[in-house]
């Protein structure tokens, strides 16, 4: 083991537009020469093997610790919604947050929503007709459809959500801008309103909807506070929204470019379930997550001190030889598929039962009505890292 501190530097451009356009190579190469090292122009490490990455996520040494943004009153709104979340917080505020949520969201939600999902997919598809993009015709409007029924959001008000999330999210990049700033400033604030009106309407006459439950999850001593009810529904919203979309996305694209792969699913439609999974190993929607040193810990070795940023590169690590054979090979059958698509460990992805829900039901649908398939153009990338994706994919059916 090594000084604290000291370790492989890492010799990344998180904003070259060849490196977002494909970072694997790029990170094949760092976690071959090593799985942790020290990343300078960010000041954090870099954990890019499976076990090294998996090691961040289960590590209680390591964790998330909300930091307010300043100036405090013009960042108030973004702050308090991050403050109040289960994934900025540890134990023992975590467990609580999280154990109020599970218990609202695990009551048959996820059931309920099965059959409506897969209906509304077959109608997206035939509204797209026979040149479609998959982002706005068929993944966004499924996406918000789904979080609206979950949460209860009335269907004349679904056309603000996603709007307000990809404000929200864009903050998580490290290309941001000013502008980006401001947007998400104005969505916190116009998306924590709206929810808190929502929840005051829930208490007055509760429904059957996760915004109900969530406001009755607890008992009169142990219940969301109102802060933590609206930043767990937009936490879930926001998680949910950009995990399902993103990765139908990276998912199509890549069976259009692997048309071997398309046509096994064709012909074996019991492959869909594995070919999720190979969806969310192969070009993950998130890739990273970064956790702080709350003492000194060691990782992959590497002596990394207290107050340290370490960051899991969940798309080096779900490409990591150690575990996966023939890691750049796309493959809709492999099994097992241990990938960290969804994180690990405490903060594992509270919606991901949901998010496989929506995944299966609309590759299932594209399968059954779209069979001729095709990419009509290439389709460009947003020039993100942390949350990959495309901007729009023109298809033909």
């Amino acid at each position: 083991m090594g000084e604290p501190g000291r370790g492989p530097r890492a010799a990344l451009d998180f904003a070259d537009p060849g490196f977002l356009d494909d970072p694997y190579p790029a990170l094949a190469r760092l976690r071959a020469r090593a799985p942790l090292s020290r990343h300078e122009p960010t000041g954090q490490w870099l954990a890019a093997g499976h076990a090294e990455a998996g090691a961040v996520l289960r590590n209680r040494g390591l964790g998330r610790f909300w930091t307010d943004r300043r100036p405090a009153d013009v960042w108030e709104p973004f702050n308090t919604l991050h403050r109040n979340q289960m994934m900025e917080n540890e134990p023992p505020v975590h467990t609580r947050l999280r154990s109020l949520v599970a218990q609202a969201f695990g009551r048959g939600h996820v059931d309920r929503l099965g059959p409506a999902i897969a209906a509304e997919a077959d109608t997206l598809l035939d509204r797209a007709g026979r040149d479609f993009d998959l982002l706005a015709d068929l993944a966004e409007p499924l996406a918000v459809t789904v979080i609206a029924e979950l949460l209860g959001v009335p269907e004349a008000d679904r056309h603000r959500l996603r709007p307000w999330s990809a404000a929200i999210v864009r903050m998580y990049e490290m290309s941001r801008t000013r502008a980006d700033e401001r947007a998400a400033l104005t969505a916190c604030r116009e998306f924590a309103d709206y929810l808190a009106d929502l929840a005051e309407a829930r208490r007055a006459r509760p429904r059957d909807d996760l915004i109900s439950h969530l406001v009755a999850a607890g008992d009169a001593a142990h219940r969301l506070t109102g802060p933590e009810l609206v930043a767990s529904a937009i936490l879930l919203l926001n998680a949910g929204h950009e995990a399902s979309v993103n990765a139908l996305g990276s998912g199509v694209v890549a069976l259009m470019r692997h048309r071997e792969q398309w046509d096994r699913l064709l012909a074996d439609r019991g492959l869909v379930r594995t070919a999720v999974e190979e969806f969310l190993r192969y070009d993950p929607p998130l890739q990273m997550f970064v956790r702080t040193a709350a003492t000194d810990v060691v990782v992959g070795g590497v002596a990394v001190p207290a107050g340290d940023r370490v960051a899991a590169l969940l798309g080096a690590a779900n490409r990591d030889p150690a575990v996966f054979a023939h890691p750049d090979t796309f493959d809709v059958g492999r099994d097992p598929n241990p990938h960290l698509g969804f994180g690990a460990g405490l903060h594992f992805c509270l919606g991901a039962p949901l998010a496989r829900l929506e995944l299966r039901a609309a590759l299932a649908a594209l399968l059954q009505r779209t069979p001729e398939l095709t990419l009509a153009a290439e389709p460009p990338r947003r020039p993100t890292f942390v949350l990959r994706a495309f901007t729009e994919i023109r298809l033909a059916a």
